[in-house]
């Protein structure tokens, strides 16, 4: 036999060693599937927590909320096709250790797999707050189909939705909840929507677009325990010692944490994140993480250590780390991008602001008249190395294409709308 990722003979090549995938999500699941489109004949085995097969998490809080996907829209790739590709799905398999003398993983029902490459694609996990009242059963979080499921059994409408957290889960969240007519209301302690993830001129814009559509985006300097009356039993959150908000359901999205708890119990390097080389190596040199749980260089920037949360990225690691155990060449460095769905707004960014000393916007920033939409560069020097894009495709598209070129820009043509973005490259 020989490999067909190299064309040699098989038995002295990785394309009949096993490969073990710790995690069954977007990232796990595309890495078993590269795996094979790259030529792997070796022995696959990808194990999940969750009782699900691969799927999308994005269109949980768009299109599965708002009940116009189900669970097999949302599936990466067909049931079938993991035995047509003699990939071993063990489904609600939790990793409890790795042994990396013997290259062992454990499970929670006691079983042991072996492994020749190992492959960590944990994700992240919500963060919760602590304190009086958050651990009522009304006060949930989304990052999986079965929080998902919860929140949407709970959304009806009239249903009363607060959201602790302006982030995009947040907002996802809150257009999906007045589109099944619940009311929402959202706080967030930074000031602002998206201070973490976007500019101030595309969280104002958002927070306006929401304002318009029956969703206030308030400040708060602390948030409270969950109160609940004694008499009604109605639930209710307090920020700064005075506002209350009544609830029905409360959604707590305040970011999440990379799951590396695995990882360091087994002595990899970890730092807000597993920390991963451009093939998506750890610190042992037959271990791969990748997704939402590394930290990892971004070459197209010229960044040597980002957390990024996005299925872009997640591809892009599956790629490589499948690319590095079937010894051929990785994919080219992408330029991470990011997108997001509300009401009829599409936000799309590429790139991120580090460094950026400069920023330029092209288009009409009026939520009452978004028609073609408006974008914002962010520049270093006469260089772009990011573009938020709401609306507006085209500008997306050209802005990510410059961010990878490298491309000089003239300033003045960029902020010009009836320039087309092809023409705005100086020179």
């Amino acid at each position: 036999m020989r490999c067909l990722a190299t064309g040699l003979p098989a038995p002295y090549l990785p394309c009949m060693t096993k490969v073990l995938i710790v995690g069954a999500g977007h990232a796990g699941g595309s890495a078993a599937a590269f795996l094979r489109q790259y030529g792997f004949e070796g022995e696959i085995v990808l194990a999940g927590a969750e009782p699900v097969a691969p799927y999308q998490r994005p269109p949980l809080s768009k299109a599965w909320l708002k009940g116009e996907a189900g669970e097999e829209e949302l599936l990466l790739r067909p049931e079938s096709f993991y035995a047509e590709q003699a990939i071993e799905l063990r489904r609600g398999a939790t990793a409890t250790a790795i042994d990396r003398t013997a290259r062992t993983v454990t499970f929670d029902d006691g079983a042991t797999e072996t492994w020749d490459h190992l492959i960590l694609a944990l994700g992240a996990e919500a963060r919760r707050l602590e304190g009086p009242g958050w651990d009522d059963p009304r006060v949930l979080v989304l990052r999986d189909m079965a929080d998902a499921e919860a929140l949407k059994a709970a959304l009806s409408p009239d249903t009363r939705l607060v959201v602790i957290g302006a982030g995009y889960v947040g907002l996802e969240a809150a257009a999906s909840a007045r589109a099944l007519g619940a009311q929402a209301t959202v706080l967030e302690r930074e000031g602002r929507a998206l201070s973490r993830v976007a500019s101030d001129v595309v969280g104002d814009f958002l927070a306006a677009y929401h304002h318009r559509r029956g969703v206030e985006v308030l400040p708060f300097t602390e948030v409270g325990g969950v109160r609940v009356a004694a008499a009604t039993g109605e639930a209710s959150v307090g920020t700064d010692g005075a506002a209350v908000f009544p609830f029905d359901v409360c959604l707590v999205g305040v970011g999440a944490r990379p799951v590396t708890a695995l990882a360091e119990a087994a002595g990899l390097v970890c730092r807000d994140g597993v920390v991963v080389d451009h093939e998506a190596r750890t610190s042992d040199p037959a271990i791969f993480a990748i997704g939402d749980m590394t930290r990892r260089p971004v070459p197209a920037l010229g960044l040597s250590d980002v957390r990024l949360e996005s299925v872009p990225s997640a591809l892009e690691q599956a790629k490589q780390a499948a690319a590095a155990i079937v010894g051929r060449p990785g994919p080219p460095a992408e330029v991470p991008w990011f997108w997001s769905d509300q009401y009829d707004l599409k936000i799309q960014i590429a790139g991120l602001p580090t460094g950026a000393d400069a920023r330029v916007v092209r288009g009409y920033v009026d939520p009452s008249r978004i028609g073609g939409g408006f974008a914002v560069f962010h520049l270093k020097g006469d260089r772009i190395v990011c573009v938020e894009a709401v609306n507006a495709g085209a500008e997306f598209m050209g802005g990510r294409m410059l961010i990878q070129k490298g491309q000089a820009v003239d300033a003045v043509k960029l902020a010009d709308p009836t320039v087309p973005m092809k023409a705005v490259a100086s020179g």
